[in-house]
């Protein structure tokens, strides 16, 4: 396994004068750096992969960030937008030097709603095609998708690895796998390390976050389980480090962190990398 930092730990949006945190993510020890691309406009895919390039990393995952506005079961005009963005980011991706695409892509997050199931339905159904339709054009390009289950205060579609595989069913796509997260499996998931099981060769990518959304191993999430699952199913993935701050003011409204839980956020990255490295012996 190999083990990266979400760039919205230090910086959102992501922009070109970001890669001047490359070098320190380099010498904490880090394999790769996951990019949040937030507004594609914003980055030269090229100027950002010739930095990784010089600082020895890889981008290995870009994380697709699905606000107000970017949603797969949204108006016609939300599904629309969505659909460009997700497909601009399958672009960049393997420009920067990955092949991975991951996120809540499946609805813009915040949207948690308690609808009638034929509403539901009608949702989901939306959902499945415009997945098969950006599945079509990943394939296309070599890319995979990932879908984030994420907690029920910020999405009332997908919030377990179960619902998660009956959309990958559905969508009947190999380009379409799983991301999982700690911080929303601690919430949603009856036992984390079962649902990893669950996901099996489905798992795409793994999201370390602390249960407060803090540092790994300084929480009271249960590691040596989630990593025995993993070698249970042969997890030949990423691990990646996502945890905010209120220094990003941005990010910290959209994931309501609203106090400091952690000294710094180089400790979180550094301190965070080594608890993860020292379980995965």
């Amino acid at each position: 396994m190999k083990f990266g930092i979400n760039t919205y730990l230090f910086s959102s949006p992501f922009t070109n004068e970001s890669i001047s945190f490359f070098p320190k993510f380099k010498e904490w020890g880090f394999d790769f750096v996951e990019i949040a691309v937030e507004d594609p406009a914003n980055i030269d895919p090229v100027l950002i992969r010739k930095a990784l390039d010089d600082n020895g990393l890889e981008c290995r995952s870009v994380c697709a960030a699905t606000g107000p506005g970017r949603d797969l079961r949204g108006n016609r005009k939300e599904q629309v937008v969505s659909l460009e963005y997700i497909k601009k980011l399958i672009d960049i991706a393997p420009i920067l030097g990955s092949s991975l695409v991951a996120g809540p892509i499946y609805s813009a997050v915040g949207r948690a709603d308690l609808v009638p199931e034929d509403e539901k339905t009608k949702q989901w159904i939306t959902v499945v095609k415009n997945l098969q339709i950006l599945c079509a054009d990943a394939e296309k390009a070599n890319i995979k998708l990932a879908i984030e289950p994420l907690n029920r205060y910020e999405t009332d579609l997908i919030n377990t690895c179960e619902q998660a595989l009956n959309l990958i069913k559905d969508v009947g796509s190999d380009a379409l796998g799983i991301h999982l997260d700690a911080f929303h499996m601690n919430i949603e998931e009856k036992d984390p390390a079962l649902a990893i099981l669950k996901a099996g060769s489905k798992l795409a990518l793994l999201h370390a976050s602390g249960s407060d959304r803090g540092t790994p191993g300084g929480d009271q999430i249960n590691w040596e389980r989630i990593f025995v699952a993993l070698d249970k199913i042969d997890y030949a993935g990423d691990i990646v480090i996502e945890s905010f701050t209120p220094d990003v003011k941005i990010i910290a409204k959209a994931a309501s962190i609203w106090r400091k839980v952690e000294p710094s956020k180089e400790s979180i990255a550094v301190e965070g990398l080594k608890f993860l490295r020292s379980l995965n012996l």
